[in-house]
């Protein structure tokens, strides 16, 4: 019984948000549904200038600026994908000597992918074929590096339903939305690798330099 009511009460939910739109207006909401898929939500950033200035919009000020950095891409597309009826998920890489990656995440028959706005190529899209957390982490690994040349990513988060912070608007306000960036700064992270793993590394060539950084975006 509780079971079921936990259902219905999770339907219901779904239901009163999906018909207040979360604060989009009509022709925002006419937008987002026409992404359709986690992969269209991918391409609609792939499409944004990305953005160098230091900011944190919300993905109601994404669409009206037209443009969106890695955190703001992150968030705007667990925005997206909670209008398409996933749960607006995101999780954070976090690396030595470099900057965090945001990122939304989103499970198709069990299994996680991701969309993520980067200025480099290979920091994008999953298709969701991984079992687990670790496993999607670990495909950025080999492609995550800084300007020194150096692989730095060594650090994983769970994932953060943003519905925790539906009472700040997360997804329509015009302020910035800097709280979800240090919520992810607080909480636990997990790591990658060992100690002596990463004195093993070793630096990228410089042939996939060069493909992950086409078309990188230079102030």
């Amino acid at each position: 019984m509780r079971r079921g009511s936990n259902k219905l009460r999770r339907r219901n939910e779904r239901s009163t948000s999906s018909s207040s739109g979360f604060g989009f207006s009509p022709s925002e909401l006419r937008t987002l549904r026409a992404l359709r898929t986690p992969a269209g939500v991918q391409r609609f950033l792939d499409d944004l200038p990305y953005n160098l200035a230091y900011t944190a919009r919300s993905p109601k000020k994404v669409l009206q600026d037209q443009t969106a950095s890695c955190l703001e891409g992150g968030i705007f597309a667990a925005a997206a994908l909670r209008i398409l009826g996933f749960p607006p998920l995101i999780f954070d890489l976090e690396a030595d000597r470099d900057t965090d990656h945001v990122i939304a995440i989103f499970k198709v028959h069990g299994h996680w992918g991701a969309v993520a706005k980067s200025n480099f190529t290979g920091c994008r899209y999953r298709e969701p074929v991984y079992r687990s957390l670790r496993e999607l982490a670990m495909s950025y690994f080999n492609i995550y590096f800084n300007l020194r040349w150096e692989r730095t990513l060594r650090r994983y988060s769970r994932p953060v339903n943003l519905r925790r912070f539906d009472r700040l608007n997360w997804m329509t306000t015009d302020k910035p939305i800097w709280f979800i960036a240090e919520h992810l700064c607080e909480i636990p992270h997990i790591s990658l690798l060992t100690p002596a793993m990463e004195k093993q590394l070793t630096p990228l060539d410089l042939r996939t330099i060069k493909a992950e950084m086409f078309g990188h975006r230079k102030k």
